[in-house]
């Protein structure tokens, strides 16, 4: 992980447990954990679907380390 991605992990991670009450506290980082989630899997779609331009999805997933199966459905956002 870079410096810049670790403090933005940092960053958010504060935010999310700012508050005094433990039940919103929880309630924050749950939400952040499901906006992150789909946000991460969009970003993660998007490089595999770039990749596989000129490529088979058996070469991209080679360079993901994982089957090219698992590849393409990454490219569909699939969990």
């Amino acid at each position: 992980m870079t410096p810049a991605t670790e403090e933005a992990v940092e960053t958010l991670v504060q935010a999310a447990t700012e508050a005094s009450d433990l039940v919103e506290r929880y309630q924050g980082i749950k939400e952040l954990e499901e906006i992150l989630d789909i946000r991460l899997r969009e970003a993660k779609a998007e490089i595999a679907k770039s990749l596989y331009e000129g490529r088979s999805w058996r070469q991209v997933g080679d360079l993901l380390g994982v089957t090219g199966s698992r590849a393409e459905q990454i490219s569909r956002g699939a969990r």
